[in-house]
């Protein structure tokens, strides 16, 4: 109880999320800035669901865990973004202390169920082209859907176990968290009890949930790039090397950007950048994943061609009955 001592024991019912700080000018752009990534990324992600859902040529294994993924990122940003939204309207920056931890808790359980969910598709990308005539045995709907939710479910068994050491701490002294989201390590720092426990136990479900997965991935693709590179045809490496870029390019923004924000020191004078880092992979990766997905993707840019399509042919039939009768 060290960390008790020479601290007001007064207990905290409520934190303030200081955010981009009190710069009453900036907050009527920021609203408006997170608005419009908000409205982009939760349609972006609604349209590549709805593509892989309606369009019978991208229901394979690795359209379902696109689906799945992008299903995760609308969660993911709405878990964040309302509430920010909310607080440079008002300009209400307190959060109550059991919704704090609650934020904290669904942010860890998607950013767990993430890198999972990121292992899973590597793993279908490395079955693909490393073993294509075992791929049917291997990856098919059972597997798939056994992937998916062994990654939602073990992601909601760890995050419970850290939340219930959680939710039985004291707050006191500050109340001030300088983020814009309750962070798990922002918030342990204000509490009154010894936090040694739930830190420790923290280390080893985030280096099971994050560090494991990341692990997988980079065996999955030094296998992946080792058998492209023996494809003798150029077209061959181009065609086989298209299939899994795209995952390759989330992979990279997602890890970068999260060991940027976790393992790079946070001493005071990187404490903007590290908040600037913080918004690119909560907030602005959920956003670009489907652009990367449809710009490179051939099969979903002809899905949403096709869609398109449907929908003009659509529109045209409903104005000539309309201007008929």
């Amino acid at each position: 109880m060290e960390k008790a001592e020479g601290r007001n024991q007064t207990p905290i019912m409520e934190f303030i999320l200081l955010g981009f700080g009190n710069v009453p000018e900036l907050q009527p752009l920021l609203f408006l800035v997170f608005l419009v990534i908000y409205i982009v990324t939760v349609a972006g992600n609604i349209l590549i669901v709805a593509l892989v859902v309606n369009d019978h040529h991208l229901h394979t294994p690795m359209y379902f865990f696109l689906g799945n993924f992008s299903c995760l990122e609308i969660c993911y940003t709405s878990t964040l973004l309302p509430r920010l939204l909310a607080s440079l309207l008002t300009g209400d920056r307190t959060i109550s202390v059991k919704g704090c931890i609650m934020q904290t808790y669904f942010f860890g359980v998607l950013t767990a169920t993430e890198s999972l969910l990121l292992a899973a598709m590597s793993y279908d990308r490395y079955l693909a082209i490393c073993n294509p005539l075992r791929y049917v045995a291997l990856m098919n709907g059972r597997i798939c859907c056994q992937l998916v939710a062994g990654s939602w479910i073990s992601s909601f068994l760890g995050c419970t176990t850290i939340n219930i050491f959680l939710f039985k701490s004291k707050f006191c002294d500050s109340k001030e968290i300088d983020h814009f989201f309750c962070d798990f390590s922002p918030v342990v720092k204000l509490s009154c009890d010894d936090t040694q426990t739930v830190q420790l136990l923290t280390f080893i479900v985030s280096a099971i949930g994050t560090l494991v997965p990341c692990l997988l991935v980079l065996t999955s693709y030094i296998h992946i790039i080792a058998t492209i590179l023996r494809i003798p045809s150029s077209t061959g490496r181009q065609k086989a090397f298209s299939t899994c870029s795209s995952h390759l390019i989330v992979v990279i923004v997602y890890y970068g950007t999260l060991i940027t924000v976790y393992v790079v020191p946070t001493a005071n004078s990187h404490k903007v950048l590290h908040k600037l880092f913080s918004v690119f992979y909560t907030v602005l990766t959920p956003m670009i994943n489907p652009v990367i997905y449809s710009l490179r993707n051939k099969e979903v840019n002809e899905s949403l061609r096709k869609a398109i399509g449907k929908l003009v042919a659509f529109r045209n039939r409903h104005k000539s009955l309309k201007d008929k009768f």
